[in-house]
């Protein structure tokens, strides 16, 4: 769907949901004061930590620290991405996702993470408006049928789909049909009209002439009955096995065929299209959900063919990436399901290119409580044939001597640099260098430069430095401790004046109304860090538009969703309230931005001092007051985080 999801409907659907309702029909839920309770359904624990506030449509677990909105959950949850988990709860409460006009912005900041797709509804992003988008899923399932039906009209076909090893029972699951060996086979059951016709060009499964070679080829007999030139489309898929690529919530989005001769390719996909993205797919994820429900990990194969089989031995985790290149996109999709992923290639040099281009795509997700591992099968081999051959048992045992991704970048890094000598070394620290800065700070990547140093006979701080920068200077600088924060970056027990207030707004959003207008417009005018966040809530908060109803907790969190400042507000919002009740909120905020106006005109008068000094010659009291100014500033007199 083109487009972003309006604000205006987000709000709508925060406030009529019920977060109780919503988490109670999946954990069960103990009143427990104004809140209600439960055991984490995010991690295992025998004394409930878990807690849903019906008033602020928030929850929070004090163990594992899993926090959010009724959106939050079921992304959580469920595991959907935002424009699913929207279009899942706007039809829990029989309401159709509202988008905003193609240029508005869901927040004010304009140069905010672009989301229009991410956060476009159902994920179908594109040029699709929902009419459109909806009757393009309807006519693939359609086509989906049709194709099975053709399946089990053509012997041929069947003969084909039981020489690969498909059971009946995996044909039926994965929806798997035949493409007739015609160039009109579909244009003829669902193309009467342009508009039908032009209905199945945009669902990716009709060609318009234009004079060029296709890529589809069936047999000789097929190629004798070529479309007429006066034809203006021909069906892409022709002489196929079909297998339906469905997207998480089980909507067929595109088609993959294995054709049944020996014209090239043998393998085609659906070309991108409103509701297909071959970049963000995983063929099988689907029907792995539906088979594992406890999902503990993902095993990526490369093609559908090899899905299909892994999953009829038993190996029912099994994805693949149709045929393309990982992606980050890929990536990102299948950590978000599970903490373990296993790639498999086929051992020849095509398998370990894509091996390798896999690992650069997966290291800025690498982190600590993740697990990645690299599979090689035998050279010649894929995991349709060799699972074929071996058994699902075999398979699975060799999973188990998959690489850990630490130790595959090391054995790479080591094919091409000899470590025996100084030369050798430094080429490897070089290699590596471009391949560490892909990886997150954090414990992952200090046991990753541990590993690395270890391989190099290297102390690790030695190695720190040279990664830091190959002149003295730099290394010393890295080396050197870092000095203590200055005293403005220091918080006390309740953090900065801005932080509380930001705090204050997050849990009595009605709390806004004590600040006045005049002060809402000197705010904008204050240089320290984060009062452009608070300014903007303080906009954003009060009473929803054309209504008398408040502000949420939820509502307001929703609105900076896809804001880089969103993580840090969720965890504002699932500390402890900072006063009792909204009357105490509205004098502590009142307060709050009176002494950041205050704190505010030393730092005015400074800056109006320097400036005249750079035009002007100053008297002797103003070289006194900027003198004082300017060592109060240094001592952090009047920063945010002094009271």
């Amino acid at each position: 769907m083109a487009g972003r999801i309006s604000r205006r409907f987000i709000d709508e659907l925060i406030a009529r949901a019920d977060i109780v309702e919503l988490i109670g029909s999946r954990v069960p839920l103990k009143r427990a004061g104004h809140e209600f309770k439960a055991c984490c359904p995010f991690h295992d624990e025998k004394t409930p930590s878990f807690s849903v506030s019906p008033d602020k449509q928030f929850y929070h677990c004090f163990g594992c620290g899993a926090h959010g909105t009724a959106l939050s959950f079921l992304m959580e949850y469920d595991r959907l991405p935002f424009p699913e988990a929207v279009e899942d709860l706007a039809a829990r409460l029989g309401l159709e996702v509202e988008l905003e006009a193609p240029m508005a912005r869901f927040g004010a900041d304009a140069g905010q993470s672009d989301t229009d797709g991410a956060a476009a509804s159902t994920g179908a992003g594109g040029g699709a408006d929902p009419q459109a988008a909806r009757a393009q899923y309807a006519l693939l399932v359609r086509v989906m049928d049709h194709y099975r039906a053709n399946l089990a009209a053509n012997a041929r076909a069947r003969t084909y789909a039981a020489q690969r090893g498909l059971s009946p029972e995996i044909i039926e699951r994965f929806g798997i049909g035949y493409a007739a060996d015609s160039w009109n086979d579909l244009l003829r059951r669902f193309g009467a009209g342009e508009a039908a016709q032009a209905a199945l060009a945009a669902a990716g499964l009709a060609i318009e002439r234009d004079g060029s070679a296709d890529s589809g080829t069936g047999s000789e007999e097929a190629r004798a009955l070529r479309p007429a030139a006066a034809a203006r489309y021909y069906d892409r898929f022709r002489d196929r096995l079909m297998f339906p690529i469905r997207d998480t919530r089980g909507r067929v989005v595109g088609f993959g065929g294995r054709v049944l001769g020996s014209a090239e390719p043998k393998y085609l996909n659906s070309p991108e299209t409103a509701l297909f993205h071959k970049g963000r797919e995983l063929y099988g994820l689907y029907e792995t959900r539906l088979a594992r429900r406890s999902l503990k990990r993902l095993l990526v194969v490369e093609g559908y063919m090899d899905v299909v089989r892994l999953h009829q031995h038993g190996l029912a985790d099994a994805v693949a990436t149709l045929g393309t290149a990982t992606t980050p996109e890929h990536v990102r999709r299948a950590l978000r399901l599970v903490s373990e992923i296993i790639f498999c290639f086929d051992g020849d040099r095509a398998g370990r290119a894509a091996a390798w281009r896999a690992l650069q795509m997966v290291l800025p997700e690498a982190r600590a409580g993740r697990e990645i591992r690299f599979l090689f099968l035998p050279d010649g081999e894929d995991p349709d044939s060799l699972v074929g051959r071996e058994g699902g048992e075999r398979f699975q045992a060799r999973i188990g001597t998959a690489l850990p991704l630490s130790e595959y970048l090391l054995a790479q890094l080591a094919e091409q640099a000899d470590v025996s000598h100084a030369d050798g070394k430094a080429r490897f620290i070089a290699l590596s260098a471009p391949l560490l800065d892909k990886v997150a700070p954090g414990v992952y990547r200090e046991l990753l430069l541990e590993r690395i140093a270890a391989a190099l006979e290297l102390p690790v701080g030695r190695l720190q430095q040279w990664l830091a920068s190959p002149t003295a200077a730099a290394q010393l600088a890295a080396a050197r401790p870092a000095q203590g924060a200055p005293a403005s970056a220091r918080q006390s027990g309740r953090g900065s004046l801005v932080t509380q207030a930001i705090t204050l707004l997050l849990h009595f959003p009605g709390a806004a109304a004590a600040v006045s207008a005049e002060q809402c417009a000197a705010l904008a005018t204050v240089g320290q860090p984060g009062v452009a966040v608070l300014s903007e809530l303080l906009a954003q908060c009060g009473t929803l538009p054309g209504t008398a109803a408040p502000v949420t907790m939820a509502q307001t969190l929703e609105r900076w969703r896809e804001r880089h400042e969103y993580r840090r507000l969720c965890a504002l919002a699932a500390a402890a309230p900072l006063v009792p009740d909204g009357a105490a909120a509205s004098r502590e905020l009142s307060e709050a931005v009176r002494r950041l106006l205050v704190q505010e005109l030393p730092r005015r008068r400074l800056q109006a001092l320097i400036e005249k000094a750079r035009v002007d010659r100053l008297d002797d009291a103003e070289k006194l007051e900027l003198q004082a100014l300017t060592t109060d500033q240094a001592a952090g007199v009047g920063s945010p985080g002094r009271p």
